[in-house]
């Protein structure tokens, strides 16, 4: 077969499968010569013919066959962590061995996508102890390529995400790289928001580095902003995200952001948990929770961590999108209108990891080196060493051809937004793939509106997706503004209202 699949498949004759018992989705053991490989099943009446077996190209790779060839095909055993994965189903929890097998067979692909599958919605149902967190962290960095930075200390940032715009890690890592600190911040793609660290500093410069690469980027400048999945930090990691995705859950969330960061070498992590109505963590009660689990797997993992909530009922800056926040980041960094509740937020974090190294009132010192150009000129290093232009400028960010401004129908204050919401919009317009796409606002949070005035613009690169962005925006609004703005939002009971019984999220 001409095609590479996410696992080691094969296609059988339906009366193949059946004289070697084979069902799909078991597996079977391929032998060429002193090569030896076990594959998925797949069975099909009509594509294949009796006697013939089709491999993936990732199968033909590793038992090394160029053309067709006489091939041996054995019913395989399951791999022995499917029993520690039917274990886990039941809510049993689960020792350091068991948990390294399964890891082990994930990285391996010899686990297939419903058996990965069960093991993640085990860990859903059943959410793992502070132990099993551990071992899983233990596990995925063993299995992991690692970092190699030389034995200085390491400090990172991570956020958990779920405000849109957040393009703090762009000015955070040239502040603490203008230190002398050394941050290599790996970062993500966006999975469901219009933009992931990674997909941001892509419109300045590359972001899928080697190994190697990285390393010698890092030991240059101090810093870095690079793709994370092109290095295998946690390989295990990016499998288990692509099965929480379409259930919009994440019951890896510790393990999975602390075997990474253990993977870079951090010693030193702050941790930023937005937190609010439309967010992962909804209250001040969650996010001391969350941050004693972060802070006790930190413990056993060698990381000492900070956590921070940070507000998150807005998004942050003025942009959201790649191409429109990497801009932003860039004036900022320039000093250029400066977006002021960025620039609180990453001074916030940076002045922690400051902290860490020993400076005193490190949130000032943050502060300065943005207003001095001493973090703008670390960026132009970083953004040279990593293959980029040093001099570009915002206005070299290309942005989508298609816009349209949408002004206030009132005057008064703008009283809210739906971020939800508006990450909805933004990838409607495009975004992440389109990296042109995206909003504008040109009004924050309480801000003071006139009838007429722009309140946002919309950005795309292609007139079908601004089409469907305009037709979502009919259904939903994501912001508000309001003629008045009253302390009291409601009163409960009313005579008129009927009454409920209900369950408040926060």
């Amino acid at each position: 077969m001409n095609f590479e699949a996410h696992k080691p498949i094969v296609m059988l004759n339906k009366e193949d499968a059946a004289e070697l018992d084979l069902m799909p989705l078991e597996r079977v053991l391929l032998r060429y010569g002193k090569k030896e490989c076990i594959a998925i099943v797949n069975i099909s009446k009509t594509t294949v013919k009796e006697g013939e077996i089709l491999l993936s190209i990732n199968v033909q790779n590793e038992l090394c066959i160029k053309k067709p060839s006489i091939i041996t095909a054995l019913p395989a055993s399951p791999p022995k962590s499917l029993d520690f994965i039917k274990k886990r189903l039941n809510g049993t929890e689960l020792t350091k061995s068991e948990i390294l097998s399964i890891i082990q067979d994930t990285v391996d692909n010899k686990l297939s996508d419903i058996e990965l599958t069960a093991f993640v919605i085990s860990l859903e149902h059943f959410p793992m102890s502070i132990d099993e967190a551990t071992y899983l962290s233990q596990a995925m960095i063993k299995t992991s390529r690692r970092l190699k930075l030389g034995k200085g200390a390491i400090y990172d940032k991570h956020s958990i995400g779920g405000v849109p715009g957040d393009k703090t890690s762009i000015l955070v890592v040239p502040i603490v790289a203008s230190f002398g600190l050394t941050i290599p911040k790996t970062s993500s793609r966006a999975i469901t928001s219009p933009a992931g660290t990674a997909d941001r500093f892509e419109c300045i410069a590359p972001v899928e580095l080697e190994i190697h690469e990285i390393e010698k980027v890092v030991k240059k400048t101090k810093g870095c902003l690079v793709w994370g999945g092109a290095v295998d930090l946690a390989p295990a990691d990016d499998m288990f995200i692509k099965i929480e995705y379409p259930f919009s859950i994440d019951p890896f969330l510790l393990p999975s952001v602390m075997s990474k960061k253990k993977a870079a070498g951090a010693k030193y992590l702050v941790i930023d948990i937005p937190t609010g109505d439309e967010t992962k963590v909804k209250s001040i009660k969650e996010f001391n929770k969350l941050s004693r689990g972060f802070i006790e797997l930190g413990k056993r993992l060698g990381i000492e961590v900070r956590t921070l909530s940070t507000y998150a009922d807005q998004p942050l800056g003025h942009a959201v999108g790649p191409a429109l926040e990497a801009r932003e980041a860039l004036s900022t960094l320039m000093w250029k209108r400066p977006s002021i509740d960025l620039v609180e937020k990453a001074c916030a974090v940076a002045g922690v990891l400051l902290e860490f190294a020993g400076h005193k009132n490190g949130k000032k010192l943050a502060m300065h080196s943005l207003e001095s150009g001493k973090a703008y000129r670390k960026m132009k290093e970083i953004i040279k060493a990593q293959g980029g232009n040093p001099d570009i400028k915002p206005s070299d960010i290309k942005v989508g051809k298609h816009v349209v401004k949408v002004k206030s129908k009132s005057s008064g204050i703008v009283e809210w937004f739906d971020t939800k919401a508006v990450a909805e919009i933004a990838r409607e317009l495009g975004a992440p793939k389109d990296k042109g796409a995206g909003i504008y606002f040109h009004k924050k949070l309480r801000e003071n509106v006139k009838k007429g005035d722009t309140i946002f613009e919309l950005y795309a690169e292609k007139r079908h997706k601004m089409k469907r962005a305009l037709s979502a925006l009919k259904k939903k609004d994501i912001m508000n503004v309001d003629t008045k703005f009253d302390m009291v939002l409601e009163t409960y009971p009313e005579e008129t209202r009927d009454r409920y019984y209900f369950i408040l999220e926060r």
